[in-house]
């Protein structure tokens, strides 16, 4: 496997997301933020297919997007007369809509459905070096703010005194995991993508409840699921980012039999 070139360039895009998305799905998971990164990815169609139709990069229009859902999945949230998550499906469900209107153009090229499927196997080299640059970032951003995400994940009574307001880092870990999803979205689509943001980190939690620990597990358990993924896909001649998944989706549930 490894002497096929487009193979080891794939497994680079995993590994390297993986360091990334791992820990951010610890974070995610400690912050009740499942069902919006879950939701996120809807959200991306509305920027993707505007920058199809003006000419623009589509992961450019995947970033806006990306913001786009962080901002209006935090201040649905907020709104506490209809609560959380019927905040974030109506939210999510407008600007999906949105998009999926907008993509009715005859404009639109059909590498948008790439960005939400994913083509793991022809990861250019642009696209590694934007995904690493990307996942660099949202590792460096989690590891600064590892004690006020900490502060509002367990204390959220006493986080606000101690210069960590739930809401506002909160908002802060949705938008690095629209960061995220623009990393990944090139490589495993926008709609696969959450099983290895969710997967992982649901199992790294279930294993061991120390939170350095969990970060670090979560990490190393993506990278299996990546490395995993693509020699299923590659010996068993299957789609990869799917085969990804289903190794992601498979580390919880081994988590939950041994334990």
């Amino acid at each position: 496997m490894l002497a096929d070139p487009i193979t080891r360039r794939a497994l680079v895009e995993v590994l390297i997301l993986a360091l990334a998305l791992g820990p951010l799905g610890v974070w995610v998971l400690l912050h009740r933020q499942a069902y919006a990164a879950e939701s996120m990815s809807h959200g991306l169609l509305p920027g993707l297919v505007l920058a199809a139709l003006a000419g623009a990069p589509l992961v450019l229009g995947a970033a806006g997007g990306a913001l786009l859902a962080a901002g209006a999945i935090a201040l649905a949230a907020r709104d506490e007369r209809i609560g959380a998550d019927l905040g974030v499906a109506v939210a999510v469900s407008t600007l999906f809509g949105a998009g999926a209107l907008l993509a009715l153009s005859p404009e639109v090229p059909p590498r948008l459905e790439e960005l939400l499927f994913g083509d793991l196997l022809g990861i250019s080299g642009a696209d590694l070096l934007a995904a690493t640059a990307l996942a660099l970032a949202v590792i460096v951003a989690l590891a600064g703010a590892h004690r006020p995400l900490a502060l509002a994940a367990f204390d959220r009574d006493a986080a606000p005194a101690l210069g960590a307001g739930p809401a506002r880092w909160e908002t802060a870990l949705l938008v690095l995991l629209g960061v995220a999803t623009v990393a990944a979205a090139p490589g495993l689509g926008s709609l696969l993508l959450v099983a290895l943001v969710i997967a992982p980190a649901a199992a790294a939690l279930r294993l061991t409840r120390r939170l350095v620990p969990a970060l670090a597990l979560a990490a190393a358990l993506a990278a299996a699921a990546g490395a995993g993924g693509l020699a299923l896909s590659y010996y068993a001649e299957l789609a990869a980012g799917a085969s990804v998944a289903v190794c992601a989706v498979a580390a919880p549930i081994l988590a939950r039999l041994t334990t």
